[in-house]
C-alpha cells in the first residue's frame, strides 16, 4: 500500500470534523479523513465497511464510533491478513497501537468512558444534541491515529516540520 509522506495532523483532524459535518458518520468521516490525507490506494469499500460502527455500533450505544474507526484505521496500516497466531509480531504490534488509542481517549475526552451511552448520555440524542461532541471526539480520534501512523512508519508530521 502506499503511503503519502509527509501529512499534516492538524488537517487530518479538521477533515474528519468537516466529514462528520458534511453527512458521515463518526467512524466513516474518521475513515475517509485517513484514507484522504494519507493517499491510500485502498478501495471505497474501506470507508464502507465502516459505517456499522457509528453510535456504538449499529446505535447499540457500545464502544464509541470515532474510537470504533480509529481502531479499524490502525488496523489498516497495520493489521494482518495470514493467520500466524497470538504471538506474530505484527498482531502484537497492532493490538499495542489499538490499546495505546483506547488508553489514550478514555484518558483524553474528559469522561473517562469509551461507551457512547455513556459519552451521550447528558444528551437528547434524538434532538441531535451530542453532535458537536461527537464531532470533537472524530476529530480528536483522527489526529491521534494520525499521530500514530507518523510515528510508527517514520513519517513527516507538517504541522512540525516547519
Amino acid at each position: 500500500m502506499n503511503i503519502k509522506n509527509e501529512v499534516s495532523v492538524k488537517k487530518v483532524t479538521k477533515d474528519a470534523e468537516n466529514n462528520f459535518r458534511g453527512g458521515f458518520y463518526c467512524c466513516e468521516a474518521l475513515m475517509k479523513s485517513i484514507v484522504d490525507n494519507f493517499e491510500l490506494d485502498v478501495p471505497d469499500a474501506v470507508i464502507a465497511m465502516s459505517s456499522g460502527m457509528a453510535v456504538g455500533a449499529g446505535r447499540s450505544g457500545c464502544m464509541c464510533g470515532a474510537l470504533n474507526g480509529g481502531i479499524l484505521a490502525l488496523g489498516l496500516f497495520f493489521g494482518r491478513t495470514e493467520p500466524k497466531g497470538p504471538q506474530d509480531p505484527q498482531s502484537i504490534r497492532c493490538m499495542k497501537l489499538t490499546k495505546e488509542l483506547h488508553d489514550w481517549f478514555r484518558d483524553s475526552n474528559g469522561k473517562h468512558a469509551i461507551c457512547c451511552r455513556i459519552l451521550t448520555k447528558e444528551f437528547d440524542m434524538g434532538k441531535g444534541e451530542h453532535k458537536e461532541q461527537c464531532i470533537r471526539f472524530t476529530g480528536m480520534c483522527a489526529g491521534k491515529v494520525a499521530e500514530i501512523v507518523i510515528r510508527e512508519l517514520g513519517l513527516t508530521n507538517l504541522d512540525e516540520a516547519a
